[in-house]
């Protein structure tokens, strides 16, 4: 692992700037906390996390005024195998690479793990199970409420960068550290962004 101090100009092993959420979660502490960060883990390019969210609220805003409650399941079950295996296998992030070489976009001003993204992915999973549950068992239009959520989320981010998920996942609560000695074979939360304590 490298070590970097909060405040200072944070760098991945990479070579590039850290993720929002990382400097957010070091600005939130002293000069004298030290912050760690995993040399390994697989990084992404954060502008394809936008740009597939925004397809994704897309194509769920499509079912919805159409009422297509099939897609529903499906967007969640493409939402799960990413949040569970990686990020290389979100569907719909397979668009981004030929759309950044159309418009000859150069590599990313900054890099970001891909954790708090799967988990934000496999908050709207979940979100999406609860929601298509309930459209086939017919109880609409409650069925719709969290599909609209996952729909309003994925917008913002898509939008504005903000990724409610990801900003969760830094947080000091259960869910998280579940969720990451899942994916990550058992490896708690805590040395994937650790900020030991004095």
């Amino acid at each position: 692992m490298r070590v970097y101090r909060a405040g200072d100009r944070l760098t991945h092993a990479t070579g590039a700037l850290p993720s929002p959420a990382t400097r957010l979660l070091a600005r939130s502490h002293k000069e004298s906390h030290l912050m760690t960060v995993p040399a390994v883990g697989r990084r992404i390019d954060p502008r394809g996390h936008r740009f597939s969210a925004g397809l994704s609220a897309v194509l769920l805003t499509v079912a919805l005024a159409l009422d297509l409650s099939w897609v529903v399941p499906l967007m969640g079950l493409a939402l799960g195998v990413s949040a569970a295996f990686g990020t290389r296998y979100w569907v719909l992030g397979r668009a981004w690479p030929p759309v950044r070489r159309a418009l000859r976009l150069g590599p990313p001003r900054e890099l970001e793990h891909e954790y708090p993204p799967r988990f934000a992915q496999a908050m709207g999973a979940t979100f999406l199970a609860l929601g298509g549950t309930l459209l086939a068992l017919d109880v609409t239009p409650a069925g719709w409420a969290p599909v609209v959520a996952v729909i309003g989320l994925q917008a913002l981010l898509a939008a504005t960068g903000f990724c409610l998920g990801c900003r969760l996942f830094f947080m000091r609560w259960l869910a998280p550290d579940l969720f990451a000695r899942a994916i990550g074979r058992g490896v708690p939360r805590e040395p994937l962004v650790r900020l030991p304590r004095r």
